[in-house]
């Protein structure tokens, strides 16, 4: 999937959380998730599968009572994935996310803002030195994902958040896999 660039706000260029980085690609600039981790401090960030060039986001993931390991695009905004299994599952799935090392649950109460979405509860990933939160929608396919900073404005939070950087392709089941 080709990654289609939106514009970052220039305020929170001046305040990128620990955890996350602006990178240049094709002449944009793009928002990066460089490190999270689980709530027991297992990073999560794996240097073997890359997407886009860049380490990827290792999760475990229980759909459909199938499990297994979910490689996820650390570019922020983007759906890109890698499943080591195929999930059987129908609209208006929900993922049950763990740390593939220490297998605590991700999940969290905390209802999507996307329209439409009814979900109440996210995957949780943790910015270093608890600097901020991402939240991650557990419906399968939503796009929904929100950045929790304490030290960024609402407004500005909101801006972060709504980034999506679908490429061209497809939209399916899977948020944006080809």
């Amino acid at each position: 999937m080709e990654l289609k660039a939106n514009k970052i706000p220039d305020e929170f260029k001046l305040i990128v959380p620990r955890g996350m980085r602006l990178v240049r690609r094709m002449e944009q600039e793009f928002l990066l998730v460089e490190s999270v981790y689980c709530p027991k401090g297992h990073n999560l960030m794996v240097d073997s599968v890359r997407i886009h060039g860049e380490p990827s986001i290792k999760l475990e993931l229980t759909v459909g009572g199938q499990k297994g390991l979910v490689f996820v695009d650390a570019f922020w905004g983007s759906h890109a994935k890698l499943f080591s299994f195929l999930p059987e599952c129908g609209e208006g799935s929900h993922l049950e996310g763990f740390c593939p090392y220490c297998h605590v649950s991700l999940k969290e109460e905390n209802k999507c803002s996307v329209k439409g979405c009814e979900s109440e509860s996210a995957l949780v990933l943790h910015l270093p030195s608890s600097s901020g939160r991402v939240y991650v929608c557990d419906s399968l396919g939503c796009p929904g994902h929100l950045l929790d900073v304490n030290t960024l404005p609402h407004e500005l939070s909101e801006s972060i958040s709504g980034i999506n950087y679908f490429g061209h392709g497809t939209e399916d089941l899977f948020g944006g896999m080809e």
